[in-house]
C-alpha cells in the first residue's frame, strides 16, 4: 500500500502539484468510479490529507460510495479551471480500503471541525475510505513546454516533455 507520505517521498513534483491545485481548487477534486453498469462515473468531491493519508470522505449512501464499495478502484483529477494548465494539473490513480478504527475517524472529525466548521464530531464512519495510491501523473508548463509528470510505485517519477 502506498500512503499518501509514501507517495509525497517517491513522487515529490507530483504530489506538489497535486497539493498546489487541490489547495487552490479549495480542496475539490474530480472523483472517477466505475458504475454497476460498467460505465464511468465522475464526482466532485473533497479528499483530505490526513495523519499521512490522503481521505476519500463524503456523504455515505451517495453513489459513488455505492461504486466504491462494489469496485475500490479510482482516479482522483483535481479540478481545473484553466485551459491552458498555467497552474498546472494532477491525477491520483489507486484503490480505497475501509478503516474501521473509530478513534481516528474521530480525530479526523475533530480536525475536519476545526479546518472548516462542519461538524461530523461524533458520528459513525461507515464507510472510512483510506486511498492505496497506486500511480499518479502531472502536467506542468515549464519554459513553454508541457512536461508530463508519471510515477508508479517502485519506480522514480519520469518526465516527458512535449514541444
Amino acid at each position: 500500500m502506498t500512503s499518501w507520505d509514501e507517495f509525497t517521498a517517491a513522487a515529490p513534483r507530483t504530489s506538489a502539484i497535486f497539493l498546489r491545485r487541490h489547495t487552490a481548487a479549495g480542496n475539490l477534486c474530480m472523483l472517477a468510479t466505475t458504475r454497476s453498469d460498467g460505465y464511468p462515473r465522475i464526482s466532485p468531491m473533497e479528499p483530505r490529507i490526513f495523519e499521512g493519508r490522503l481521505i476519500v470522505a463524503g456523504m455515505p449512501g451517495t453513489t459513488k460510495f455505492r461504486d466504491l464499495h462494489r469496485d475500490p478502484r479510482f482516479c482522483l483529477h483535481t479540478a481545473t479551471v484553466d485551459t491552458q494548465v498555467t497552474d498546472g494539473d494532477a491525477k491520483l490513480w489507486g484503490v480505497v480500503g475501509h478503516v474501521p478504527d473509530e478513534q481516528l475517524h474521530q480525530r479526523f472529525a475533530t480536525a475536519l471541525y476545526e479546518q472548516t466548521g462542519f461538524d461530523l464530531r461524533g458520528r459513525v464512519f461507515d464507510p472510512f475510505y483510506v486511498a492505496d495510491i497506486t500511480g499518479a501523473s502531472a502536467v506542468e508548463l515549464i519554459d513553454g513546454h508541457m512536461e508530463v509528470v508519471i510515477w508508479k510505485p517502485g519506480a522514480r517519477e519520469r518526465v516527458v516533455r512535449k514541444h
